[in-house]
C-alpha cells in the first residue's frame, strides 16, 4: 500500500481539488462565473462544454432554503425524493442517473457511506455552506469512481478579505415545532483568514409514513424529529512568494427518527477535516497538496430504544495536482488521488478496507480565436477489482452573435460499494464496476434574455442488482442494463428589477432489457423562480411542477405528479438587520415523491438575520 502511494504520489506534481477555492484576498462566493469542479481549476463557466450550476451563499439566504436538499430540489437535470420530512433519507438523480452514481466533495474531501454507496445529503448541514457547484454528465476522467451522473462539489465557509471580524446571527422557528439558530465570525489578520460558524437546528417533524399492510408493514403514526448540531472552523496564510496553506473542520451530529418495525432512529455523525499547502514551482507552474479525512457514521436504535446495528465510514484522502500554463491559450492540468475507505460494522463485512489510486491529465485549450477544447483521461487502481481507464472531451463556440454551440462525450465508472462486495450472505467478490458511456449536445444564446438548451443520451452496463436464486437467497449481480435519454433547458433574465429563471428536464429513464422506467425519476418537471426588491422589501415566488414515477422495478403502481407553489419575502430593517418570512406549499398540495411517505403540507418559517 505504501508503494502504491508513493508511486502516484511520484507520476505527478502537486495541486488541490479546490485549488481555486479562494486565497485570503478573493472569495469563491464573488466568483458566480466561475467553476473549480469541471476541471479541478478555476475556468469560467462559458469556456465550458460541461453543464454547471452554482449556488453562491447570497443564493442560499435569497431562497431561505434551510436545509441542503431544499437547495438541490426542483435544479436543472437533478431529480430528488424523500423519505418524509426534515433529516429523512433522500436521494439525487442527476441526470436519471443511480443516486450512488453521483461524487459529492466538502472542501475536496470525498463524503459519503463506503456500505451503501451514498451520500446523507439529508444532514450536510445548509448553514456552514458557503458554495455549491453542481457539475452534471460523466466526470469520472478527472474524480474516478461515481461519477457517472455528474458531482456535487460543497465549499464550507471561509473568512472575507477585510481587517473588521465580520459577524453574522440568525434565528428562526416555524411549522412543526421547527428552530433554527447559527451564527459566524470570520476575518483577516495581515496575510490571514479565519472563520468559525456553529449551527442548530431542530424539529419534531411530522409522521414519515402512512400505515402500509402485510407483515413487514409499519403503522406509527407518530411525529418523526429531527436536529442537527454543525460546527465549521478554517484558518488559512497568504505567503509573500504566493505560497498558501489552509486547514479546515467540519462536523455535524445529531438524530433522526423515522417509521419502521425494526428500526425507528438512526444517530448519525458527517465530519470532515483536512488541510492543503499550495506554492508556485516555477512562474508557469503551481502545485498543491491536499490531506484530509471525512467520515460518516451512523448507530441505529429500535423503537424500544435498544441498540441495533452501526455502520461507520472512514475516508483517508490525498490529492496531489499541478496546474501548468503551456502558453496564453493552453493550461495543463497533471494530478493524483489517492483515497482508503475503511468500515466499522455491527455486522460481519468479508473485508473491511480497500484503497484507490488514480491518476489523470486534463488540457484546457482556446483554438482558432473563440473555440475552446477540454480533454481529460485517468487511470484508476482499485484494490476491490483491477484498473479502469476513462476520458472525457468537451468542445464550445463561442460566436459573435450571441450563441454558443457545444458537444461533449465521456466514459465513466462506479466501483461496488462494500455491501456489494462483502455483506454477509448478499455480497459478491466478484463484481465488476458499473459503467457508462454519454454524449451531449446544446447550444446557449444571449440576447434578451440568457438561455441554454442541452440534449444527452446515457448508456449504463453492469448495473448492479439484487438477484434471488432458487432458495431464495438474494446475492449482487452485474446484470443491469439502462439508457437514459433527456433534454434540459434554462431561461434566465433581469428586468425592470425583476430577475426571472425557468428551468425545465424532460428524461426517458429506461431498462434496456425491459423497456420499463427506471424508478422512482420523475420523466419531466419544470421550475420557476422570480424575485424583485422594492424599496425595503425583497420578495420571491417558486414553483416546482414535476410528472408522476414508479416507485420500484416492474411496479404497476405509479406515484402521481404534483405543483407545488413557494412564496418568500425579507424585510431589510437597516443596514445589518433583515426579517425573513417564507411560505411554503402555498396551495397545500398533498404529494409523495416515494409511495407511502409523507411529505410537508402547508407551512412557514420566520427567521431574523444580523451580518455585520
Amino acid at each position: 500500500m505504501q508503494k502504491l502511494i508513493i508511486s502516484s504520489l511520484l507520476l505527478t506534481g502537486i495541486t488541490s481539488p479546490t485549488q481555486a477555492q479562494a486565497t485570503g484576498s478573493q472569495n469563491m462566493s464573488d466568483l458566480p462565473s466561475v467553476v473549480v469542479t469541471a476541471t479541478r481549476t478555476e475556468t469560467p463557466k462559458n469556456q465550458l462544454a460541461a453543464a454547471a450550476t452554482v449556488y453562491t451563499r447570497q443564493d442560499i439566504e435569497r431562497l431561505q432554503v434551510k436545509t441542503f436538499p431544499d437547495l438541490l430540489r426542483g435544479g436543472t437535470g437533478a431529480d430528488m425524493t424523500q423519505q418524509g420530512g426534515y433529516g429523512k433519507t433522500t436521494s439525487v438523480f442527476m441526470r436519471g442517473a443511480n443516486s450512488d452514481h453521483i461524487l459529492v466533495m466538502i472542501d475536496g474531501i470525498k463524503v459519503g457511506s463506503a456500505t451503501l454507496g451514498a451520500t446523507p445529503f439529508e444532514f450536510i448541514p445548509i448553514d456552514q455552506i458557503e458554495r455549491v457547484e453542481i457539475i452534471r454528465g460523466p466526470q469520472s476522467s478527472l474524480y474516478g469512481s461515481e461519477a457517472i451522473g455528474g458531482v456535487i462539489q460543497i465549499f464550507t465557509r471561509k473568512g472575507h478579505a477585510q481587517q473588521k471580524p465580520s459577524i453574522t446571527l440568525d434565528a428562526g422557528g416555524g411549522s412543526y415545532d421547527t428552530a433554527q439558530a447559527s451564527g459566524t465570525v470570520s476575518g483577516t489578520l495581515d496575510n490571514s483568514w479565519y472563520n468559525l460558524g456553529v449551527s442548530h437546528f431542530n424539529s419534531q417533524g411530522f409522521n414519515a409514513q402512512q400505515a402500509t399492510p402485510g407483515p413487514y408493514g409499519v403503522d406509527q403514526p407518530d411525529r418523526d424529529g429531527y436536529e442537527n448540531t454543525a460546527l465549521n472552523a478554517r484558518v488559512g496564510h497568504h505567503f509573500d512568494n504566493n505560497a498558501e496553506i489552509d486547514a479546515f473542520f467540519m462536523r455535524a451530529e445529531g438524530a433522526t427518527e423515522y417509521d419502521g418495525s425494526y428500526q425507528d432512529k438512526t444517530d448519525f455523525l458527517t465530519q470532515v477535516v483536512g488541510t492543503s499547502a499550495s506554492i508556485d514551482v516555477l512562474d508557469d507552474w503551481r502545485s498543491s497538496l491536499r490531506l484530509g479525512q471525512s467520515l460518516d457514521q451512523n448507530d441505529q436504535f429500535t423503537p424500544d430504544g435498544l441498540f441495533s446495528s452501526r455502520f461507520n465510514t472512514s475516508r483517508w484522502n490525498a490529492t496531489w495536482l499541478n496546474q501548468v500554463t503551456l502558453s496564453e491559450s493552453h493550461q495543463l492540468t497533471i494530478g493524483s488521488d489517492y483515497r482508503v475507505d475503511e468500515i466499522d460494522s455491527s455486522e460481519k463485512y468479508l473485508e473491511t478496507s480497500r484503497y484507490d489510486v488514480g491518476v489523470f491529465t486534463e488540457l484546457h485549450s482556446r483554438v482558432l480565436d473563440n473555440h475552446f477544447v477540454n480533454a481529460s483521461v485517468r487511470w484508476d487502481e482499485n484494490q476491490a477489482f483491477g484498473d479502469y481507464m476513462t476520458g472525457n472531451i468537451g468542445w464550445r463556440y463561442n460566436g459573435d452573435y450571441g450563441l454558443s454551440p457545444f458537444a461533449s462525450f465521456g466514459n465513466a465508472f462506479k466501483s461496488p460499494n462494500f455491501n456489494d462486495l462483502y455483506y454477509p450472505n448478499y455480497g459478491n467478490p466478484s463484481l465488476s464496476p458499473e459503467e457508462s458511456a454519454s454524449v451531449e449536445v446544446g447550444l446557449a444564446g444571449d440576447h434578451w434574455l440568457q438561455w441554454e438548451i442541452r440534449a444527452y443520451h446515457t448508456d449504463i452496463d453492469n448495473l448492479i442488482t439484487p438477484v434471488m436464486d432458487a432458495h431464495y437467497n438474494f446475492s449482487a449481480q452485474n446484470i443491469g442494463k439502462a439508457q437514459i435519454d433527456g433534454l434540459e433547458l434554462e431561461i434566465s433574465k433581469q428586468w425592470l428589477g425583476w430577475h426571472g429563471k425557468l428551468g425545465m428536464n424532460l428524461l426517458n429513464p429506461e431498462n434496456r432489457e425491459t423497456n420499463a422506467q427506471l424508478p422512482r425519476r420523475s420523466d419531466k418537471s419544470l421550475s420557476f423562480d422570480m424575485s424583485k426588491a422594492i424599496g425595503a422589501f425583497d420578495l420571491g415566488v417558486n414553483v416546482l411542477a414535476q410528472g408522476g414515477r414508479f416507485n420500484e422495478p416492474q411496479d404497476q403502481n405509479r406515484v402521481a405528479g404534483f405543483v407545488t407553489v413557494d412564496l418568500r419575502s425579507a424585510y431589510r430593517i437597516n443596514k445589518n438587520w433583515i426579517l425573513s418570512a417564507k411560505l411554503n406549499n402555498l396551495l397545500d398540495k398533498t404529494y409523495q415523491t416515494v409511495n407511502t411517505y409523507n411529505t410537508a403540507d402547508r407551512n412557514f418559517f420566520l427567521s431574523l438575520h444580523y451580518n455585520n
